[in-house]
Parts: C-alpha cells; structure tokens; sequence
C-alpha cells in the first residue's frame, strides 16, 4: 500500500467518523430540542390557562362585589322603607291624638269661655240692680256700715323697700299728692331714695318755679337725675341744679330759657355729669367751650336740633381733658356742621360707639368719611332723613364693627351696601332700612349669612319679592330672626308667609301691613309660627280664624281696615288670646256690641284698643269696657258714630287718653255710617251734628309707644 492510499484512506475514515459523530450529534440535538420546545409549550399553556383563570376569577371577583352592594343597597333601602312606615304609623297616630287632645282643649276652652261669659252677664244683671236699689236710703245705709266694718290698710307699716317700689311707679305730681294726704303719707314720700331722680318735665308749667328750688335745695345730696323736659323755667331756677352736687344725668332739652349762663352755673357746680340733653336749646360755642373744661367722665351728649353753635364750637372738644371719654353723640338736625366740623369730632371724640344724625339733609359721604378715620369704634348707627347719603358711606364704614344700623327714606343707598354689610359686619344684629326703594330681593340675598341678625325691618321697600325673602330665610339669618317688618312690600304673596312658618321659630314680631297679595289661605300658616308675640296684618286679606287659635301667648294685634271681619275674630281673640293686651280693629264695620262684651269679659290685660271707624259699636260697649278692662290706658274711638259725646266724657276719667269724635267715616274708609259698603256713585258728606272730644293725659308707657 502506498503512501497515497494510506493518506486518502486515512482521510476518508476521518471524514466518515466526522460525518457519522455529526448526524449522531444532529439527530441527539434536534431531540433535546424538541424535549425543551415540549416543555416550554407546556409552561406557556400553563402559564396562559393561570393568566385566563385569574381574568376570569377578576371578573368574577368584580361581579360578586357588584351584587353585594346591590344586595346591601337593597337591604339597607328595605330597612328605611320598614323605618319610614313605622315613622308614618307613629306620626299617623300622634296626629290624631293631637287632634283628640286640641279638639277636647278647645271644647273646655269655649264650655270655659260660655261659663265665665254667662257669669260676666250675671255680674252686670246684679250691678244694675244693686245701682237701682243704691236709691233707697235703707240700701245707702248698710252699705255705709259695710264701708265702716272693711278692713284698712296701712301702707306705712311694709318695709321701706316696699315703698320705695310702690312710689317708684308714681310721677313727681302723684308724690306730691300723696305727700298731702296725711302726715304717715308725708314721711313716706320724703324717704332719701325717693329723690334720686326727679322729673320736672311731667309737673311742666303747674308746680311754680319756687317749689321746684326748695325742692332742689332740700334734697341737694341725692338728686342723681334731673329731667326738665320742656320746662319754661326762669334762669334762677337753672342756676340751683348747680347746688346738686352728686348729679349724674340732666336733661334740659326742649328748654327755651336754657342759656350759656345757665350751663355755666351747672359746669361748675356738676363736674360728674355722665348724661347730657342739650337738645332744641339756645347753646352757642360758649357751651361747647365748657364741655371738655368741667364734665371730664362726659359719656352721653345730646346737640340734637341745637343750631347756634358752629363749627368752632366743635373745635373747643378738644381743650383740656377733652371729650375723650364720650360714647353716645346726638347731632340731629344740625345742619351748620360742614366737613370740618366733623373732622373736629373726630379728632376730640375717637371713642364714640353710638351715633345718631337724623333730619339732616346737609349730610355727605364726606362728612361720614371725616368722621370715621379716627373713630373706628362705631357699633351703632342712625342715619334718618339724609337722603344724600349714598352707597359710598359703607365703604368708608367698613373699618368700623358695626351692630346696629338704621336708615330711614333714602333712595341712593341700594344693593351694593348689602355686599359691604355681608363682608364686614359678621356681627349686625339690627338693620332698619325702611323706605329705601334701592333695595331689591339682591340685598336679602347678602344678608342670609348674618348669624346673628335679630331684628330686620324693611317697611316700604316696595322692590322686595318671595325669591328675596325665600333666600333670605333658606340661610342661618333666620334662626335667630325676632323682629321682622315688611309693611307694604306689596309684592310678597303667600309663599313668603310658608317659607315663615317653617324657618323662623323664634320670631316674635312680625307686620304684614297692607300686602295686598296675601290671601286668607296663607295668613293661616301663620300658627306654625308658636312663638308670636306681636301681629300686624292691617289692610289684608285675614279671614275670621286665621290664626288665633294657637297665638295663646299673643299680646299684640293690629288688623285694623280689614273690612271683612266680623265678631267672629273677637269671639276667638276672648276665647285664645286672652293675655292680649293691645288691639287695633279700626276700619272694621260689621264688629257689634256683642262681640266687644265678650272681649271685656276676657281680656283683662288690655291696655290700648282702637275701635275707630266701628260704626255699630253703642255706648254699651263703654260700660263693659269699665268693668272687664280696669287697665285699660289708651282708648280711640274716631269716627264711631253710635257713641255719644256724654258716655265718651264719662270714660275719659277712666283712661290716661282717649280720642273721640262721631263724625261719618271718611271716604277711604270704603263704608258709609251705617257700614254699608261705598260705590263710586256714593256722595257722603260729613253729618251737621257731630260732636267731637279728645281728652290726652301724658304718659310715658311702653304701651303708648307700641301704639
């Protein structure tokens, strides 16, 4: 074999071993990767069922979750429904035991009423009769011995406290009357607590000028007030309030004899005045110059009406200790103060808090400006009859804390105060605002959110809606809302007295007068609303039973030319309202004697009625009045034709005043003297006859201010 071969044969075999050990090779790989192919196939189907598993087990989770709040929802729907109707059922119940318990109240109530009434008719058969037999000398002669066998009391015996309270109530005249009766009586009325404070203004022009000086002189010491209200006294008499040494408050206003001279006899003699009225006096700067020189601790003074001082006098504030400590400043009607004038205030009084300017149509924003850059302590404002004033006078008082505003009869101030007053006065509790026809239902908008807003009076704003009043009432303002006036806004309706009745449970004051779109139906809401006190719906459309029947505690009422009322509304006033003690039913034709002997029998607290224009009232009602109503102060009987001038001048020795006349009730009254309603071809004229008496006594009782 050669070499050749042996190499070829060499290269063959290896070739051969190469190729064999290859596909051997090729044929174990393919193998093992068909094995690892296998297998990851099985893990990506694993891996793709766990996947699709855990989709599914997701929506399914989802489902399940749905149907449990469903199911829960469904519960819990189930259960309110179970709640209302267990809610319902109570309520169902407790209505109709209300209505048991109010239908039986009222029965005792009007049984009650029928027996006190049949008893009032009996008390009066038997004063008749015992006034009949009062003729018979035999009659005047026991009722002498009964008069002889009564038992009397001495007042003089109760403690000094007890006096003391029960002459309290008496005027100075009174005191000295009592002072005559005897010597017991003298000494009472000479007790030291007595005269701390004397008003001469209710004596004016009857106790001579004499009296009045031994009066100061003797009791020099204790006098604390003095009142000369209208006095026509002599410059003497001024100068002896000087001896009062410990005096407090002097009053001198509506005093023509007050001079310069007599306000420096009292600087020097009173250095601690802390109340001043200087009001409608001849002052000049001679008085503003000894103001800040002897009344150092000076809190309240009035310059209402006082026009002779100037803008000077206003300067000299400021001398000396000043007028620093002033709080209460009153410039009605001053019309001579200019800007500069106020600027004086300013800078000598920066510690007001209460500031009155009435009738003064000299007033400008820029005096107010002026005023209030130094006196940033305003919490009370009266602003009436200045019809200059304008939207400008908020914006400068924003730096001020203000609580109580009032504006009376201007038409420049309109919705865009209201913004200043939500933004920067949180705390307003009394807004008066009355006749200012600017003020739209976007005002009543801003102060919803006053939380502390107590009185609102909006008389005349005749722009104001239900939209206003409902928003006004949907915010926190009307929780604690006492006092609303809304007189003759006229174009409220009766969905403002609903929105009322549900969101104002602490009103006790509330006028509707002359809301013409009020209707019989919605006055009647007017009973949810439990916490009346006082109700004006004169001029409207009420009904007989409006209201009365749960006002229990109702005191106020005025409904007078509400021509559609009968006795009926009287009968239900005797019967509910029986602590009523103010009633207003003038203009109301078809009211009789019956009704008013009722409300005699009933009412014994009132005080002050208007019976005016109540054409068929007779002299009866006068006797039963004198009988059931011994309280009785103010009585008005214009236009009451039935009543007699003799039977009017026995009843004014009854009351402290009473007006009277019997003429035909005028036109506008829309009835003749008959009560027969008017028509356009009526012509009523005044009857030849009529006889008219007024007979005023003055009094200063809130019940007089209420009417």
């Amino acid at each position: 074999m050669t070499p050749e071969l042996m190499i070829k044969a060499c290269s063959f075999y290896t070739g051969h071993l190469v190729k064999t050990r290859f596909c051997t090779w090729r044929d174990v790989a393919r193998a093992n990767e068909n094995v690892a192919l296998a297998e990851k196939m099985n893990r990506a189907v694993t891996c793709y069922n766990f996947r699709l598993q855990k989709s599914v087990f997701h929506h399914w989770h989802s489902y399940m979750e749905d149907q449990k709040e469903k199911l829960k929802n469904t519960l819990l729907r189930i259960q309110q429904i179970i709640y209302c109707h267990k809610l319902s059922i109570i309520l169902t119940k407790w209505r109709n035991t209300a209505r048991l318990k109010s239908k039986k109240k009222e029965h005792e109530l009007i049984l009650k009423h029928e027996l006190q009434l049949k008893k009032w008719k009996n008390r009066l058969i038997l004063n008749r009769a015992a006034a009949e037999e009062s003729s018979f000398p035999e009659q005047s002669s026991s009722e002498g011995s009964l008069v002889d066998e009564t038992l009397k009391c001495d007042i003089s015996l109760l403690p000094e406290r007890a006096i003391l309270q029960i002459f309290f109530y008496l005027s100075l005249k009174d005191v000295i009357i009592c002072g005559q009766v005897n010597h017991a009586w003298m000494l009472m009325t000479q007790l030291n607590s007595l005269w701390n404070a004397i008003d001469f203004s209710t004596v004016k022009n009857v106790i001579p000028d004499k009296y009045i000086l031994s009066t100061l002189q003797r009791w020099r010491l204790n006098v604390l007030r003095l009142n000369f209200r209208g006095c026509l006294l002599r410059p003497k008499t001024f100068r002896s309030v000087s001896h009062c040494r410990n005096l407090q408050e002097l009053n001198v206003s509506d005093c023509p004899t007050f001079t310069d001279e007599s306000m420096r006899h009292i600087s020097e003699g009173c250095p601690g005045v802390l109340y001043l009225n200087l009001s409608n006096t001849t002052i000049t700067n001679r008085t503003m110059r000894l103001l800040p020189r002897h009344f150092h601790n000076l809190q309240n003074l009035s310059l209402a009406y006082c026009r002779r001082f100037t803008d000077k006098g206003l300067q000299y504030l400021n001398l000396g200790n000043g007028c620093h400590k002033l709080i209460y400043l009153d410039l009605s009607g001053c019309t001579q103060i200019s800007v500069q004038g106020f600027r004086y205030i300013a800078n000598s009084c920066t510690g007001i808090t209460h500031l009155t300017i009435n009738d003064m149509p000299t007033l400008m924003d820029n005096c107010v400006k002026a005023l209030v850059e130094k006196c940033s302590r305003i919490t009370s404002l009266v602003f009436t009859g200045a019809p200059h004033i304008s939207d400008c006078t908020f914006k400068a008082l924003s730096t001020c804390k203000l609580r109580k505003i009032r504006f009376e009869g201007n038409k420049r101030v309109t919705d865009a105060s209201f913004k200043y007053i939500d933004k920067n006065y949180p705390n307003l509790s009394h807004i008066y605002m009355a006749d200012c026809k600017g003020i739209t239902d976007s005002s009543l908008r801003s102060l919803s959110p006053l939380r502390q807003l107590t009185v609102l009076n909006l008389a005349n704003c005749v722009r104001i809606g239900d939209m206003g009043l409902k928003q006004f009432l949907d915010g926190p303002a009307s929780i604690r809302i006492r006092e609303l006036n809304l007189s003759n806004c006229v174009q409220l309706s009766d969905a403002s007295v609903i929105k009322l009745s549900e969101r104002c449970p602490n009103l006790n004051y509330l006028s509707l007068r002359n809301c013409d779109h009020l209707t019989a139906q919605g006055i009647g809401y007017i009973v949810n609303i439990f916490s009346l006190v006082s109700i004006d719906l004169s001029g409207t459309d009420i009904s007989n039973e409006a209201f009365c029947k749960s006002s229990l505690i109702l005191e106020h009422l005025d409904v007078s030319y509400c021509s559609q009322l009968s006795d009926m509304i009287i009968k239900a006033l005797a019967i509910y309202s029986i602590n009523l003690t103010s009633l207003s039913i003038a203009g109301c034709p078809k009211i009789t004697d019956s009704a008013m002997e009722m409300l005699s029998a009933k009412c014994h607290y009132l005080h002050i009625l208007d019976i005016s224009g109540c054409v068929l009232l007779t002299d009866q009602i006068l006797e039963d009045l004198q009988i059931g109503c011994k309280q009785l102060r103010i009585l008005k009987m214009q236009y009451c034709t039935n009543i007699s001038k003799k039977a009017a001048q026995r009843m004014s020795s009854k009351v402290q005043q009473q007006e009277y006349n019997s003429n035909d009730p005028p036109r506008w009254f829309g009835y003749d003297r008959e009560g027969n309603p008017l028509t356009e071809l009526d012509n009523v004229t005044p009857s030849k006859g009529a006889s008219e008496l007024t007979v005023e006594k003055s009094t200063y009782s809130s019940e007089e201010q209420v009417a």
